[in-house]
This record gives C-alpha cells, structure tokens and sequence, in this order.
C-alpha cells in the first residue's frame, strides 16, 4: 500500500488541470484578493474553496456559518452551493476586506444568501446562540478560518451551532508545519496544537485531518 505522495509543483499542476473547475466570477476576485495585503496568504486555494462547495452539498446544508470572511472568496464558493432558499452567515472583525467580495457575489447572483455580521468573532458567536433566529444546533456547516489564537474558543462554539451530523471544517490545522516544531511556542501555533490534541480525544466528534493545503479537518458532531 503507497504512502501519501509527494506533491511536486508538476503534480499540483496536473491535478487541477483535472479537477479544478473554474470560472470567470471566481478568477476574477481571486486575483482582485491576490493584490490585497494579505492576499497571496490569507484565503483559500481555489481547489479547497471547491472542496468546501462540495462539502455543502454533500451535507446537504442549508445554512452555512462561516468565521472568517478575508474578501469572501470561500464565502461565494459555498453559497453557490446553497439551495435558493439557503442562507451562509460569514463573520469578520472588518467590513472593509468582505466589501470587496459583495461585487462578485452579485455577479454570481448569490448576495440575497450572504449576510455579514461584523465584529469580534467570539462575541458574534455567543449573538449567535442566543438569537431566535439561529441558536443551537442550526447551521449544517461551519466553516472556521480566523484567527488561530482563538481557534479552541471557536470550536466550542461552532460545536454549539452545527446541527448533530453536520461539519464542523477547521482550516490551517498544520499551520506551515509549525505544529511539529518545538521551537515554535508562538500563540497562533500553540492554539493550533491544543486544538489538535483536543479533537483526537473529543468524543462528541467523528474527525479526519486531511494533509492538504495548509492542513484541512473535518469535524462530524455525533453527539446530541
């Protein structure tokens, strides 16, 4: 049986010549985005914002969560995999970045899905759960690419607002590889760690990191 494969830049070449399908509307923000401070780094690779389409509709979700918005490129991408009637609640600390993106999601005609709260994830979180509108246990999907200093804060959160069988989706949990690196003691990669030790024993969850990107793990809430 083959171990996991090396990913040459040939390699990665070929597989998006196979299985990245691209449009206009979203090479179009990804590269306004790849301009912007932060813009090479910040959001998702074209192929993960495709896998996190398909996530949505294999959920079968009908109300997203996302924390942490950048320009709203995998907000598009996942609210183009929403039904009509579906509906992604994207948070950041600014409108500033996810005010690029509302351009192109109209464009896509999905801007009637999208609504941004503004402010410190956290505090949008707990307005969350104590909105009658949402509250526990309703978002099929959530999506977590924010700040890493605060990422066991947002899982327990989020753990409160997916629905049981739906999927939690942390980004960044190899974090460059710094996670394996004693040296690096740094908050973001501490946050990261913790994050990881705690997943691999919750047993509130059904979990796969995957060694792709930047580290992606899939969280399934089993518990009610």
């Amino acid at each position: 049986m083959a171990n996991q494969v090396s990913t040459s830049a040939e390699l990665l070449d070929y597989i998006t010549s196979v299985s990245l399908r691209d449009d206009e509307i979203l090479r179009g923000l990804r590269e306004e985005t790849a301009g912007l401070p932060g813009g090479t780094t910040l959001p998702v690779a074209a192929e993960e914002g495709q896998l996190l389409a398909l996530l949505v509709s294999l959920t079968r979700a009908r109300t997203v969560l996302e924390i942490g918005t950048y320009t709203g490129y995998s907000t598009l991408c996942m609210a183009r995999a929403l039904p009509l009637d579906g509906r992604i609640v994207t948070c950041d600390v600014t409108d500033k970045w996810p005010s690029v993106g509302r351009e192109y999601w109209k464009r896509a005609g999905v801007a009637d899905r999208i609504e941004v709260r503004v402010g410190r994830a956290t505090e949008t979180l707990d307005a969350l759960l104590a909105d009658t509108g949402f509250g526990p246990d309703s978002f099929g999907l959530v999506f977590v690419d924010a700040d890493k200093a605060n990422y066991p804060a947002y899982y327990e959160q989020a753990l409160r607002l997916v629905r049981p069988g739906g999927l939690v989706v942390i980004d960044n949990t190899l974090f460059f590889g710094r996670v394996i690196d004693p040296a690096a003691q740094d908050p973001d990669t501490v946050a990261v760690r913790e994050l990881n030790a705690k997943l691999f024993t919750d047993d509130r969850v059904e979990l796969s990191l995957l060694p792709a990107a930047d580290g992606i793990t899939l969280v399934r809430r089993t518990a009610a």
